[in-house]
């Protein structure tokens, strides 16, 4: 039988050169499916058209710019979509932004749909907080209270909605639908060869942090530990910015910010653009050291073991999920460099079987996570 095609707007949080929120943007409309058709919106309407295209069926309005646009395609759409990522949160003081903004955007576009245009909407795969505050409390289940589908990447959403009188369903990051084979896409080349040389320790961080003022403190200590795994086993260590310009303080910045503080240590700077760019990075690193949580995700993916700086409550989850609660430190509070290094060694030393360890986990959540899809698939369909 052949699937009716549907026109959808797909929400979310493209264009910026993130590449977790890009790869999400490619899972979500791989799994949903080339045969509809796709209004997405970006920063950078010409940057995701050229990731898009021509697979996909797709027109992309600006974000900000295109709002008129946006209410217009959503009264001849067929549902509205919005698509993985921590949507339903106030933000943190380092983005410099008012806490409610993105809530506040999300409760117009939202309300119009339902009650103007009389659209299904779906949450799929995504984040709820964090919600310090009673305004952001009621915010949220405004938003919620009117979302026909959710589903909730993390156990502190699940609760989280469920506290506010939300009915949500828990599932996998939508990421771990993934496979080798679509990270590393087209797969013409072979992995850096291995040999008895330096340890390859691939490096991606993060400044938006829950704690800012633990943000200098946090990079002294990850530099001290840094060169203390060095003194006793040689480094090599490879940046991993996973979000490169669009916002001040980007993942470049603070990677080049580390590198002054590792003298003594060999850094190889990259400026990875694609996700398949930043897999194939992690693919040739013998271990990860990372704050990003779509880093994480792919690690695990291609059995790349992992050494966690948990930075929000969706990175300390995922670290629970993946069985690396042990080799995780909290970068918002004091910690001894001691004991990071500590942590990077056994880590090193262990290397092979909490690689296997996490491939076998992410292959696990695979299965959870397109089963997940295959349901949201037939809400598609029938909405």
């Amino acid at each position: 039988m052949t699937t009716p095609s549907r026109r959808v707007v797909f929400l979310g949080t493209h264009g910026q050169y993130n590449i977790g929120d890009e790869l999400l943007l490619e899972t979500f409309l791989t799994q949903l499916g080339s045969e509809h058709r796709y209004l997405v919106n970006s920063y950078d309407p010409d940057f995701t058209r050229a990731q898009l295209r021509p697979r996909f069926d797709v027109k992309v309005i600006d974000t900000g710019a295109d709002r008129l646009r946006l209410l217009r395609a959503l009264r001849g759409a067929d549902l509205l979509v919005f698509g993985g990522g921590s949507i339903i949160k106030e933000l943190y003081a380092s983005t410099g932004r008012n806490p409610y903004s993105t809530l506040a955007m999300i409760l117009g576009v939202v309300t119009f749909a339902r009650r103007i245009a009389r659209k299904p909407v779906a949450m799929l795969n995504i984040g709820v907080g964090p919600l310090r505050t009673p305004t952001g409390l009621w915010l949220a289940r405004r938003i919620l209270s009117q979302v026909d589908l959710i589903t909730v990447r993390d156990q502190k959403s699940f609760d989280t909605c469920r506290e506010i009188g939300i009915d949500a369903t828990l599932v996998p990051d939508a990421v771990f639908s993934t496979d080798e084979e679509f990270l590393l896409r087209p797969v013409d080349d072979e992995p850096a060869p291995r040999s008895d040389g330096p340890l390859r320790v691939a490096v991606n961080l993060n400044f938006d942090i829950e704690n800012p003022e633990a943000w200098e403190p946090f990079l002294d200590r990850l530099a001290a530990a840094l060169k203390s795994v060095h003194a006793r086993h040689p480094l090599e260590v490879h940046s991993l910015p996973m979000q490169i310009g669009f916002k001040d303080h980007d993942d470049v910045e603070v990677l080049d910010a580390l590198a002054g503080r590792l003298a003594s240590v060999p850094f190889v700077r990259h400026e990875p653009r694609t996700h398949v760019d930043a897999a194939r990075l992690i693919r040739d690193s013998d271990v990860l050291v990372s704050e990003r949580l779509h880093a994480t995700v792919m690690a695990s993916i291609l059995g790349v073991p992992s050494f966690v700086l948990a930075y929000d409550v969706k990175v300390r989850e995922l670290a629970q999920t993946l069985g690396l609660d042990d080799r995780t430190i909290d970068i918002n509070q004091p910690f001894e460099a001691s004991a990071l290094a500590d942590g990077l060694l056994d880590l090193i030393e262990q290397r092979d079987a909490v690689g296997a360890a996490v491939s076998a986990r992410s292959a696990e959540l695979r299965a959870s996570a397109r089963t997940s899809f295959a349901r949201a698939l037939r809400w598609v369909e029938s909405a």
